[in-house]
């Protein structure tokens, strides 16, 4: 099937009211996409439970919980995700908490993510709220810093990526949410890119939600991407 060498780079976000609607999604999937995201919408209805589940069952898992907090919480939080065997985790790309989550995973496969700007921010939002920086130059400050923290990756807009990959070199992952084909609806997302150019600027996951959960047919559209993901 074309696209099959994308799988293992195509994320689908899991961002449904509902546990039985996030079954129905992924049994819906089943064949083509392997790896899932899971965040706040469906963590706190029971999706943590479902993470461990899917993975468990060998599905790859992305945690999407933006962690943020003092050292010791950050750590011990880390410490128990550990153990649900999920792939990737996000937190918010803070040196201290990045330091904190990076000694807590040692030794286990946890991908820990670095979440520098989120792509539904612009630059008037990020002085709204009190940064002096514009998107752009946080970003790679920030993925500066995860680099050296010793985080297995980014979490950027992929207009960003290849910044970011020329920053991070060529080992950490780079993930980029806000992925859009051509001619959907941008949705609340300010800073978004087409499958190719994210797979072409050097992500190395792409995450879709809302153009392949919303299709009326979730597996051909999934498979449109990973079509477009392979001729990039």
């Amino acid at each position: 099937m074309a696209g099959d060498t994308m799988r293992d780079r195509l994320i689908v976000g899991l961002d449904v009211p509902t546990l039985a609607e996030a079954e129905k999604v992924v049994r819906e999937l089943d064949g083509t996409v392997s790896f899932y995201k899971i965040g706040y919408q469906l963590a706190f209805a029971g999706g943590l439970d479902f993470a461990r589940e899917l993975a468990s069952g060998g599905t790859r898992v992305f945690l999407d919980m933006k962690l943020l907090d003092i050292d010791n919480t950050v750590g011990k939080g880390v410490e128990n995700i550990v153990k649900m065997g999920v792939t990737m985790l996000t937190l918010h790309a803070y040196p201290k908490a990045m330091k904190a989550a990076v000694e807590a995973a040692k030794g286990s496969k946890l991908c820990l993510l670095g979440v520098t700007v989120l792509t539904s921010m612009d630059e008037q939002d990020l002085i709204e709220t009190g940064y002096e920086y514009d998107p752009h130059t946080l970003v790679l400050r920030r993925s500066e810093q995860a680099l050296h923290a010793g985080m297995g990756g980014i979490v950027c807009s992929a207009s960003e990526a290849a910044a970011v990959r020329k920053v991070v070199g060529a080992d950490m992952a780079v993930v980029t949410p806000g992925i859009r084909p051509a001619g959907s609806d941008r949705g609340d997302q300010k800073r978004v890119v087409t499958p190719t150019d994210a797979i072409r600027a050097g992500a190395s996951h792409l995450v879709v939600a809302r153009p392949i959960v919303s299709a009326a047919d979730r597996k051909a559209a999934a498979q449109a991407i990973l079509d477009e993901m392979q001729a990039a």
